[in-house]
């Protein structure tokens, strides 16, 4: 059984009563007591009903927003979260859990105090567990491009494993038979569609993929650049890569420039993202495009549905990728 609202009482050595209060921010209680409650909240890590503390103190017209420490990688997501939430008439507060258990223990202050109706996750490592038990004592939670399988909430996500496919059909398509793929982290779930569907497509096409030619990165762009060098001076045949974000394709690039090689004559480059980085690398950079702005919409709108109980409130969205065509795969066309 969870710890109850009878077990915060006895810790804090208060009423269930008072307790109860300073969940739903009800009465005038004093300074000290308050404190007592939410370090006795926090030191027995107790979740509220989120339904119950809705029933008792109305909406906030607010949505938490729980973001990793790299939250600029998801500022097109961020920046639909506030646009589509500012229409609905709901602000937003930003959340993060940069100091791990600590800051997850102020997350659950903040839902024992209701500061929001809701909760959007970009998932930071470790925390899916804690994440589940909100969602299990109901509160609303909507999670952000799921990397590594899907929760037991509703989530909005992208298709990772086409994604790598279209990267995979359109170096074909340009006679690339020697791909070098550098991937992302490979615990990540995305890092293995990614991968899934590039090799796939190759072998559909009767190529089989050298293993040398496949090496886990870790979405940077110097950890990229030295992956491309090393190849380079072991003597790996390669006239493609596919990086598994942008950039460490901007790494790739980096390291075929310096090498003498000709982009895209010599190797063509394909990154995973589309983000804003990609328009300014040189040559322009061929991606497939995540839809960072539609994902983050689609998860404001589909948590808010769940904030108000709609009946018709979707259990979760996928919205796929597609590829973007850029100098890096394509030479210019002769006047």
């Amino acid at each position: 059984m969870g710890v109850t609202i009878g077990d915060v009482a006895a810790h804090a050595g208060v009423s269930k009563t008072t307790v109860s209060r300073v969940l739903n921010g009800k009465g005038e209680i004093n300074k000290n007591t308050v404190l007592k409650v939410q370090q006795a909240i926090a030191e027995l890590d107790y979740v509220p009903s989120a339904r119950a503390l809705a029933f008792a103190r109305g909406s906030t017209r607010t949505v938490g927003m729980l973001v990793p420490d790299l939250a600029w990688v998801y500022s097109g997501i961020v920046q639909s979260v506030v646009d589509t939430l500012e229409a609905e008439g709901f602000g937003l507060r930003m959340l993060s859990v940069s100091r791990g258990e600590e800051s997850l223990r102020s997350l659950g202050l903040k839902v024992a105090a209701k500061s929001f109706d809701g909760l959007l996750v970009i998932e930071p490592e470790g925390a899916l567990e804690y994440i589940t038990a909100l969602h299990e004592a109901s509160l609303p939670i909507v999670l952000i491009d799921d990397r590594f399988r899907r929760p037991g909430f509703p989530f909005v996500a992208t298709t990772n494993r086409e994604g790598g496919a279209q990267a995979a059909r359109h170096l074909l398509e340009s006679g690339r038979r020697r791909p070098l793929v550098i991937t992302g982290p490979e615990a990540y779930g995305c890092t293995r569609d990614r991968l899934g569907g590039f090799v796939d497509a190759y072998a559909a096409a009767g190529i089989e993929i050298d293993p040398r030619c496949i090496v886990w990165g870790d979405f940077q762009f110097e950890s990229s650049r030295c992956s491309v060098e090393r190849a380079l001076a072991d003597g790996v045949e390669f006239d493609s890569v596919f990086a598994h974000n942008d950039p460490s394709a901007a790494g790739v690039l980096a390291a075929l420039h310096a090498a003498g090689r000709e982009i895209p004559r010599d190797v063509a480059v394909v990154g995973f993202d589309d983000v804003e980085l990609a328009s300014y690398t040189y040559p322009a950079l061929t991606t497939i495009r995540q839809p960072m702005r539609e994902m983050g919409e689609a998860a404001a709108l589909l948590l808010l549905e769940h904030v108000r109980r709609s009946p018709e409130a979707a259990a979760s969205r996928i919205i796929p990728t597609s590829l973007v065509i850029r100098g890096s795969t394509q030479q210019p066309h002769s006047p």
